[in-house]
């Protein structure tokens, strides 16, 4: 009696462990953290990347075609938008991007969105109001004289 008793419980959770193997490998890797401090895992980044990707596209196309911020950031983010929706794994994405985890993509495209938007405001592409001084770039900014 007590011996099938101990036979029942080691299968148990001999069935358990494997229960667990089996699902990890299955589902591949739950992510449970970023590792970064105050930043939580993100719940969807295929959906939040695509939106915010499709945001700031959508801001630079209101500026005009030859404005260097717009065709660099069209480029950049037209290429990491692709990739996400060519890519169904987070891990893959992060390789394919290779510019950190999906959440510190999706920071950087937040921020980007922001300054995209502070662009449409600041005009960067059109003509200086007045001309620049000559000695903008001159370093050290004042003139330092050497006491006598």
């Amino acid at each position: 009696c007590h011996l099938s008793s101990a036979i029942v419980v080691f299968s148990v959770l001999l069935l358990r462990i494997i229960i667990k193997i089996c699902c990890a490998s299955m589902s591949g890797a739950i992510k449970k953290a970023t590792g970064l401090t105050g930043m939580a895992v993100a719940k969807n980044p295929h959906h939040t990347l695509t939106a915010l990707y499709n945001k700031i596209l959508r801001a630079v196309a209101k500026m005009p075609q030859e404005a260097a911020y717009r065709r660099y950031t069209e480029q950049i983010v037209g290429e990491r938008a692709k990739i996400v929706a060519s890519t169904s794994s987070v891990k893959e994405i992060e390789q394919k991007v290779n510019c950190g985890q999906v959440e510190e993509l999706i920071l950087q495209a937040e921020n980007e969105l922001v300054l995209a938007r502070k662009m449409l405001g600041w005009k960067p592409w059109e003509p200086l109001v007045k001309q620049a001084p000559a000695t903008q770039w001159a370093w050290p900014p004042a003139q330092i004289h050497e006491l006598k």
